[in-house]
């Protein structure tokens, strides 16, 4: 049996790990798409950071505070995820240097002071997280004519984030 506190756990190590999201706003605004989530340290609550250009649809659209969700799932699809949340700019030119790397410098040629440049905060709030029940033994349940969602009903949570 898993618990609540279990999957939610699994979700973080997964996205500490995959980082890849899909990530949308409410309403239309921006669809979703695919960008990279961090976070500061290995904290298992938000916010998450993510890097983009100002001259994106996503970009700007963001010029407030607005409603916003993600769509996750791990690398080995055992792990997937609803998650919505306040999504913001940040202008804090201390936390764009502490979450600088690389692979982000890579699509800014100006660096850190690239005019384009735009650091987004995403406060989650509510999730729906779902391990991936499917098995031999869930397979071979089915076959044998047992009804697989009470197998299925250990393997999802819905509720906050942290």
């Amino acid at each position: 049996m898993t618990d609540d506190a279990d999957i939610r756990a699994r979700f973080w190590r997964a996205l500490h790990s995959d980082r890849t999201v899909m990530l949308g706003l409410q309403g239309g605004e921006a669809a979703p798409r695919p960008m990279t989530v961090m976070t500061e340290g290995d904290a298992d609550h938000g916010p998450l950071w993510i890097f983009t250009s100002k001259e994106t649809e996503l970009g700007e659209a963001v010029q407030t505070t607005s409603q916003a969700f993600f769509t996750f799932a791990s690398k080995g699809h055992d792990v997937f995820a609803t998650v919505h949340g306040l999504l913001s700019p940040d202008t804090d030119r201390a936390r764009v240097a502490k979450l600088w790397n690389p692979f982000v410098a890579a699509w800014y040629p100006q660096g850190q002071d690239d005019p384009t440049l735009l650091l987004l905060r995403f406060d989650p709030s509510q999730a729906e997280m779902w391990l991936n029940g499917s098995s031999l033994v869930a397979g071979l349940k089915m076959l044998l004519g047992a009804d697989p969602k009470q197998d299925y009903q250990d393997y999802v949570t819905k509720g906050p984030l942290a």
